[in-house]
């Protein structure tokens, strides 16, 4: 199959993943983390990518520190690795009972460079915290610090004092103003439609599983995104449990075509 043809497999809104995106999306959802490079490089085939880019991508990536290899086996180190955690939890989460309480980061010290405004806005994302302000971020205090990754936790620690206090005003406004709830719901149904498609379309065809493959990291990436908002400040029906469940039962179909079809290879 053509690369034409397998990019024309996926919805003009699911971008196409580089071979370092196929890498770490497909050992990010491996347990262990680890795989045969020639698997690798036969994985990133699927998706018309060329051997010498495969093999490529992964010597960078062990440079970078984001694989390990021993013996012809790839497995996840670094920064990529710690995003496991953090991910497994995207899809199961655990959240506190909610007092009303909104924690907010202050950035504390003077003037700080590009890349540290950026990586703070990076991490600040990840761990679901909307900016208030310049140098203020906020949520409601709802969530436990295993829902993020160290690293991000690191970058916050590090560049902000930690404040708890209630809000003035309709915290139900200020949810909405901040996290685009009812847009991230919008989304979600669409992808819970695209996964039980994708599902039933899963067997021996090349087409179905690189398909099947590209909707479920966009379903994963959006579940990362999930605000995780309490209910008393969502309006309506909340699409993240939906969603949860959509790709968990689509995982456990994905995951057996995957082995199927490597083992036919």
């Amino acid at each position: 199959m053509s690369p034409q043809r397998k990019a024309s497999l996926v919805e003009p809104d699911l971008k196409p993943l580089s071979a370092r995106s196929l890498v770490a999306s497909l050992l990010l959802r491996s347990r262990p983390p680890r795989m045969p490079g020639a698997r690798l490089v036969q994985w990133c085939g699927l998706f018309g990518i060329a051997e010498g880019t495969a093999r490529v991508a992964l010597s960078r990536m062990v440079e970078r520190g984001e694989l390990y290899v021993h013996d012809g086996t790839y497995e996840l180190a670094g920064r990529v690795a710690g995003r496991v955690p953090a991910q497994d939890w995207s899809i199961d989460p655990q959240r506190r009972v909610w007092k009303g309480m909104w924690r907010t980061g202050v950035v504390c010290g003077g003037a700080r460079a590009a890349d540290e405004r950026g990586a703070l806005r990076d991490a600040m994302r990840r761990l679901r915290y909307a900016e208030l302000r310049d140098g203020v971020w906020t949520r409601p205090d709802n969530l436990p610090r295993a829902s993020g990754s160290t690293d991000s936790w690191r970058v916050a620690d590090a560049q902000c004092q930690w404040w708890t206090g209630r809000p003035v005003g309709d915290p139900r406004a200020l949810a909405g103003d901040l996290f685009d709830g009812a847009g991230w719901d919008a989304r979600a149904r669409v992808l819970v439609d695209r996964l039980q498609t994708a599902s039933r379309g899963l067997g021996p065809s090349d087409e179905g599983l690189a398909h099947a493959f590209v909707v479920g990291a966009s379903a994963l990436a959006h579940l990362r995104a999930d605000p995780l908002l309490p209910g008393e400040l969502v309006p309506g029906r909340p699409q993240g449990e939906r969603l949860r469940r959509a790709y968990r039962r689509y995982e456990a179909a994905f995951s057996a075509a995957l082995t199927s079809w490597f083992r036919e290879r």
